[in-house]
């Protein structure tokens, strides 16, 4: 039993330490790849200060463990 403990400790362990968070570059690198993926050509993509992300709706990702948010906007062509 105790073994059975110690394995579910060091798997718990382990789980959080590799899931730590993605810069902001990188994560802005996956969305504009999705982004790009659906065929839309003109859009702006912007890694700003949480309290200059002041629409939720054009929020697409969270980074720099939540200070910073990646948003984004369609523009019209």
């Amino acid at each position: 039993m105790k073994r059975f403990i110690l394995a579910m400790t060091c798997g718990v362990l382990a789980t959080s330490a590799l899931a730590t968070p993605k810069s902001c570059e990188e994560l802005k690198a996956e969305i504009e790849a999705k982004i790009q993926g659906a065929g839309v050509v003109s859009y702006t993509l912007e890694i700003v200060d949480n309290l200059d992300a002041k629409d939720p709706s054009m929020v697409v990702g969270s980074c720099d463990n939540g200070t910073r948010k990646i948003i984004y906007q369609k523009n019209d062509t």
